[in-house]
């Protein structure tokens, strides 16, 4: 398998140079990297992208035997505020151009809530939010055909695309080979699914598996009746039956850790090779 880390799982926020030292440094080849959350003296908003500056950070990569699998640019895709949802494209979009030169295998968001403070809220539910993400989505895949760079997209069950069947839906609406999912299965878990679990990725798997191409990884415990987040192995997610599909489906497949540390990476993917290897 192919595992990595998020980048700003590893090291606070830094200059280049030091946050990819420190990467190297614990022996982690594929990261997630968030330019806006590790790195450090540089506007990553719209308008101040330039080659140059992206060719920098992918020798930079090189020298270090470094792959970025995703690019993370999270962004508010829906967004009430139009001003702000139009901004938010507009750095997907420029995230693009850094994608395609320092070689990152897709830029990845999750798909938003229908709140400008980014709460939970019952809007987000609604065909108007998820018409909005589509119009977003569809100004950015139009980008991405152009550019040849992939779009990596996340459902996550208190977002626009909340469930295995809005997500299908959305796939199928959308409609280009520039778009792929990525899954975090713990994120499509709600507290009435914490004893169904299997079922709920079950449906995950069936309805868009063939458009998966990149994995989050992690745990889950549950808090005063609500999933929370916690490190692989020590929390109540069942980790066979995606590992099963994975070995048979998608072998090779990337696996980011989430919410690991240094510390504990080699450990935690010890631990996932394992079940990998058996089951």
């Amino acid at each position: 398998m192919n595992f990595g880390m998020r980048c700003h799982d590893i090291c606070p926020k830094g200059d280049i140079d030091t946050v990819l030292d420190t990467v190297k440094s614990n022996n982690i080849h594929q990261i997630q990297l968030a330019f806006g959350k590790s790195i450090a003296g540089y506007d990553f908003s719209a308008g101040h992208y330039s080659p140059g500056f992206a060719h920098m950070i992918a020798d930079k990569l090189k020298e270090r035997d470094m792959h970025v699998a995703i690019l993370g640019c999270y962004i508010n895709p829906t967004d009430p505020d139009e001003q702000k949802r139009k901004a938010a494209v507009a750095k997907f979009i420029e995230h693009l151009k850094y994608a395609k030169i320092i070689g990152a295998d897709m830029v990845g968001t999750e798909t938003g809530r229908y709140n400008t403070d980014f709460k939970v809220v019952p809007e987000t539910y609604t065909e108007k939010c998820y018409q909005l993400l589509l119009k977003s989505m569809c100004e950015i895949v139009d980008a991405a055909e152009k550019l040849g760079v992939i779009v990596g997209v996340e459902a996550v069950h208190d977002h626009t695309l909340y469930s295995p069947e809005m997500m299908k839906r959305f796939l199928d609406d959308i409609d280009s080979p520039n778009v792929e999912a990525i899954l975090d299965p713990v994120n499509l878990i709600r507290a009435e699914d914490c004893q169904n679990q299997e079922a709920v990725i079950g449906r995950a798997l069936s309805l868009y598996g063939d458009r998966i191409t990149m994995m989050h990884i992690k745990d889950f415990r549950m808090e005063n009746g609500e999933p929370k987040f916690e490190h692989v192995g020590d929390g109540l997610f069942h980790y066979e039956q995606v590992l099963a599909w994975a070995k048979k489906e998608k072998p090779y497949i990337t696996m980011l850790l989430e919410n690991s540390r240094p510390d504990r990476y080699h450990r935690d993917v010890a631990y996932l090779q394992k079940i990998y290897d058996e089951v």
